[in-house]
Parts: C-alpha cells; structure tokens; sequence
C-alpha cells in the first residue's frame, strides 16, 4: 500500500480558537469582533500584552459592556481565495456563534467549480482549548499526508474524548452578556455562586455542571469534574486557560497532578470572544485521556 505524500489540504479556523504553541494550531483564523457600543475593533487586536490590559480594562469599566459579532462571510471569503488546495474550516459551535453560517454563506462567494478548491466545514461543537485539540487534530492529519476525511474522522474522535470545563468568579459577565441562559436556571439565579461550565455536547451550548460558594471550591470543583469523568490515575491531556492571570490556573494543574499523570499541559490566555462571557477571573481547560487517537 502506497503511503500518503504532501499536504492534501489547507486548514482555518475562526476566532472561538484559543491556539497553543505547543499544538498544531497555526492556522489562518476568520477573525471575530469585539463592539463597545458603536466602536468595532477586531479580536486580534487584544492578542497581545498591552492588548490584554486594554481589553480586561474595558471590559471590568462596562460602559458600555463589550459584545461579540461572528466573522463575516467575507473574512472567509478573503481566507479561501488564498487557498489552493481543498480547506477544511473549523469552527466554533454553532451552538453559541452564527460563524459556522457565516462560513457557509463564504461558499458563494469565491468559486469553487473546477478549481479543485471544495470547501468542508466541521462544527467543533466547542470552542476555545477544546476547538484547539481539534484543529491539532486536522494538522496532524495533514501533515502525515492524509485527506480531509481521515482529519474529520480524527477530529471527532478527539471530540468524543474530551471536555471542556470553565469556571467564573461572577455570573455578572454572563448576565450582561445575555448568555446566562441554562446556567442560570440550574443555579436558581443565585449571582454569588461560582459555577462549573462546560459546552453540552448535544446542543452545543453553555451549561452547569457544578457549583461552589469560594473560589478555591471553584478551582477544586473544575478538578473534581475532570477527575470525576475520567477517573483518578488516568493519564491526561490538559489545554489550561486562564484570563487576567494565570495563578488559579496554575493551581488546578497543580490539583491535577496529585491526582493523574500529566502526559502533556500547556496554557493559553483565554480570548475576547469568550472573556466576554467569563469576565476577568476566568480558569478552564479541556481535558483528555491517554495518547491522542492516532498515537494508539
């Protein structure tokens, strides 16, 4: 059997991804907006340190309380005509942002009949560290020389297997940002509880998992629900993120460790698209078990 040889495919992403320089995780991204009030400035313009502070700055100001808008179909336009290959897109869950339409809506806009240029696109049904793995995933696929369908089987594996898990020092940011939703009934609206989110796997979306009254038993309970799902003494993938700063994160590692081999951990600062939602204090990860699926 002839080997795979050569890159089959170009991969993008959109700005739901939290990249880990440790991954496979440069990619072309269609960029998010970031709205205070009547002034629109790209996410990408808070990447950096002093962007950072600008962006955490406003955002704890609130006057007014920063929105989010999904890429244009444009921004995906722009990516797939630089493309000569067939582009696999991986998006944030449609569950919480219109990109994934938005990138279908691309498709009209940069011909694709007898350019050899098809575009796939693949619902991440996550975001953030969890929408990294997967586009770890695509990458590796692609740089073993394998097409696009091995990258999506891959992806969904890598899917199955991990979870995502954030918590928040204050719902506040949630409320404001009008994505309270099934958080908030699961807690009764009590705005002084620090609780466990994760993105439900079935409809894409932000829900409680878990609750605590401090922030120690916040960053302990985002550990128990890692622990809880894979059991204790199974080795871990851990995607760490965190805010402002990165000690709470730091210590749920820590916690971890006591608990699992760390087979690999890396951490990213968490973006505006999700900061938004999370507020300053923000620490997640995703979470996987073992070796990832093509290394087994």
């Amino acid at each position: 059997m002839s080997q795979p040889s050569g890159p089959q495919f170009d991969v993008i992403a959109d700005g739901g991804l939290d990249p880990y320089s440790e991954l496979l995780n440069a990619v072309p991204v269609a960029p998010f907006s970031v709205n205070f009030g009547s002034e629109t400035r790209l996410a990408s313009d808070f990447s950096d340190a002093s962007g950072r502070q600008e962006f955490f700055r406003r955002l704890k100001a609130g006057t007014p309380h920063p929105t989010t808008s999904q890429p244009t179909p444009q921004a995906y336009a722009e990516l797939l005509e630089k493309a000569t290959r067939p582009t696999l897109a991986v998006t944030i869950s449609s569950g919480l942002s219109g990109s994934l339409n938005a990138a279908e809506q691309a498709r009209a806009l940069v011909p694709q009949t007898g350019t050899g240029k098809p575009l796939t696109i693949h619902d991440s049904r996550t975001l953030s560290a969890g929408q990294a793995f997967q586009v770890h995933a695509a990458m590796t696929a692609r740089a073993a020389g394998h097409d696009v369908a091995t990258a999506v089987a891959w992806m969904k594996q890598v899917s199955e297997q991990t979870e995502l898990y954030f918590t928040i020092d204050s719902l506040e940011y949630l409320k404001r940002g009008g994505r309270i939703g099934r958080v908030q009934a699961t807690l009764g609206g009590l705005l002084n509880l620090k609780p466990v989110v994760t993105v439900d796997k079935a409809t894409g979306a932000y829900t409680n998992v878990g609750r605590a009254r401090a922030w120690k038993g916040a960053l302990e309970a985002v550990a128990n629900q890692v622990t809880g799902r894979f059991g204790e003494g199974t080795p871990l993938r851990l995607g760490l993120l965190y805010g402002e700063v990165q000690d709470s994160t730091q210590a749920v590692l820590e916690i971890l460790r006591g608990r699992h081999p760390i087979l690999w951990s890396g951490f990213a600062p968490v973006n505006p698209v999700l900061a938004v939602h999370t507020g300053p204090s923000a620490v997640g990860l995703a979470a996987a078990p073992g070796k990832w699926p093509w290394e087994k």
